[in-house]
């Protein structure tokens, strides 16, 4: 009697620990799920600025916020180059898809995405990673330009602003 009970305790444990197992694979499953940068406030914000000076790469505003998170980088750091660097991306070479002056500007891309995510990894991997963790630190290495990191400060200010605006305005109830 004590070996069956022993034995019905022993399988019912290892059923349990199976179905757990199994509910945690479903349910990483479910939590893994790509999030939709479209929706994120911070994309608005910056399609919204960058409708405001008639930029080319409006359809590429979520891929702005969707590499600065995956490379740990500011949403707002890579925008603002492009407003300083290229009027956000109306004046570079031709079909480099450089709108940072990455390289002098003489850097080509493959596409606007490309270059987004190429250079959200080189500011993670050859800046932050090595000390420069803000405009500040970062501007004397990006940019010969001592007002470089002003300008671009400018620009990470107009992109919170927006977000700010977004934010706020999102919690006021519609009547």
């Amino acid at each position: 009697l004590i070996i069956l009970i022993l034995a019905s305790t022993f399988i019912a444990q290892k059923a349990y620990a199976e179905e757990v197992r199994s509910s945690s694979a479903r349910l990483a499953n479910i939590i893994t799920v790509e999030k939709d940068y479209d929706l994120d406030f911070r994309t608005k914000a910056v399609r919204n600025i960058f409708e405001k000076y008639n930029s080319p790469l409006v359809e590429e505003a979520a891929s702005y916020v969707k590499y600065a998170d995956e490379f740990g980088v500011d949403w707002k750091l890579l925008p603002s180059i492009a407003g300083l660097e290229s009027t956000f991306g109306k004046f570079l070479m031709p079909g480099s898809y450089n709108a940072y002056g990455w390289g002098g500007g003489r850097i080509y891309f493959e596409s606007w995405e490309d270059g987004i995510r190429v250079i959200n990894k080189a500011l993670r991997e050859n800046y932050i990673d090595r000390g420069a963790t803000d405009v500040w630190s970062i501007g004397p290495i990006y940019a010969e330009s001592p007002t470089w990191s002003i300008r671009v400060n400018y620009f990470m200010k107009v992109f919170d602003q927006e977000y700010k605006r977004l934010t706020v305005f999102s919690l006021i109830p519609s009547i």
